[in-house]
């Protein structure tokens, strides 16, 4: 996290929160959970290594005990700065000591723990050597909604980011799209972004004409030219949250065909919108947007997921999709981005980053969802 994020939140926010983590783990039938360097160490300690090396660092949750960080001695001076750092203990070990003996220290010998999906196979190995009778499951498969639901600050934040990600999207609409390469434009984009306090720019998709037609399109050297449609979807993390917005735009005026399968996504996106509420599962979200779509005729070419979590990650749970039965719960965000794709043609998606609240939902972004036209 940046400077900013960490002044947010502090040492008893950080407590709160393995305190939370913790006990979850253990409602869950986990021994604890063992987080090794990336997102959910960030959030639940406010420490990122100054470097990511084989060198093991691995924060130990367990109920009823205090949270221990294991770090490497060159690195402790970093870690006690963090911002979660009074919240738990530090135990360092050096190089030629072996780290896996002093962890498995602090673990049930026969426990099952949760572990990080990024930790690195390497480490998982020798913990598992050094304590055999022990089992792993991945964080996200045992705790999916760890850092589903947030609170007040982090819905601050991730405003915060939804806001600079709709200064981005008012700019870019009145820059030159004709005759540039897409990759000029997803440049733009990377560069408005950044004015508007990103510190991280995570993908800048801009996909012209047929390209329209893959959702994960990378900006290349197509030039641009009057009559395409461009599926514009960018973000990344501003003060370590999340920002992803998509808007389709046309160079000039768009065929009656492009115009009607824009208002059929946008009818979509706002189906999807008006199925949020407290309680509801979140393939509800999926199913009213895709319905819209499907009664359109085109429920073939709407071909991914309606939705994702976001956080101090892009993509995470909760995920708005056929078979997740899971409730949408306050504070929960998550983006809603249906879409139509015609190979070989054109493509068209409006994503807005949305979060629960007591009686519905908010969007986090709110530049208009008409087809806009540029030059």
């Amino acid at each position: 996290m940046t400077g900013s994020t960490a002044a947010t939140f502090t040492a008893d926010d950080y407590g709160a929160r393995m305190e939370r983590a913790a006990r979850t783990a253990a409602e869950a039938g986990l021994a604890g959970l063992l987080v090794a360097p990336g997102p959910d160490l960030v959030w639940l300690t406010g420490y990122t290594p100054p470097a990511v090396t084989e060198r093991l660092t691995l924060l130990v949750l367990a109920a009823g005990q205090d949270p221990v960080l294991v770090v490497p001695a060159l690195e402790a001076p970093d870690a006690h700065r963090a911002a979660g750092a009074a919240a738990l203990t530090l135990r360092d070990w050096t190089d030629g000591k072996d780290p896996y003996a002093a962890t498995a220290a602090l673990l049930d010998a026969s426990g099952r723990f949760g572990i990080s999906d990024n930790a690195w196979a390497l480490h998982l190995l020798a913990l598992q050597q050094a304590l055999p009778g022990s089992s792993y499951a991945s964080l996200t498969e045992a705790l999916p909604m760890l850092r589903a639901v947030k609170d007040a600050a982090e819905l601050d934040l991730m405003a915060a980011a939804g806001a600079a990600a709709d200064a981005t999207f008012e700019e870019i609409r009145n820059v030159p799209f004709a005759g540039r390469r897409e990759s000029d434009v997803a440049a733009d984009l990377d560069r408005l972004l950044r004015r508007h306090g990103h510190e991280q720019v995570d993908f800048t998709i801009v996909a012209s004409g047929p390209n329209g037609a893959n959702p994960h399109h990378e900006a290349g050297d197509r030039v641009i030219a009057r009559g395409d449609m461009i599926v514009l979807d960018f973000g990344g993390l501003r003060d370590g949250y999340g920002s992803d917005t998509s808007r389709t735009v046309h160079v000039g005026e768009p065929t009656d065909e492009e115009r009607r399968v824009h208002d059929i996504v946008r009818e979509a996106q706002e189906a999807g919108f008006r199925a949020v509420r407290p309680g509801a599962a979140c393939q509800d979200v999926d199913r009213a947007a895709r319905r819209v779509i499907a009664d359109a005729g085109y429920g073939e070419h709407f071909i991914h997921r309606t939705g994702h979590g976001i956080g101090v990650t892009t993509h995470e749970p909760p995920y708005m999709i056929e078979g997740e039965g899971g409730p949408l719960v306050p504070g929960m965000c998550f983006s809603v981005e249906p879409g139509i794709y015609l190979p070989g043609r054109f493509g068209v998606r409006i994503e807005d980053i949305v979060t629960v609240t007591e009686d519905g939902g908010r969007r986090l972004n709110t530049t208009t969802r008409e087809l806009v036209i540029v030059e």
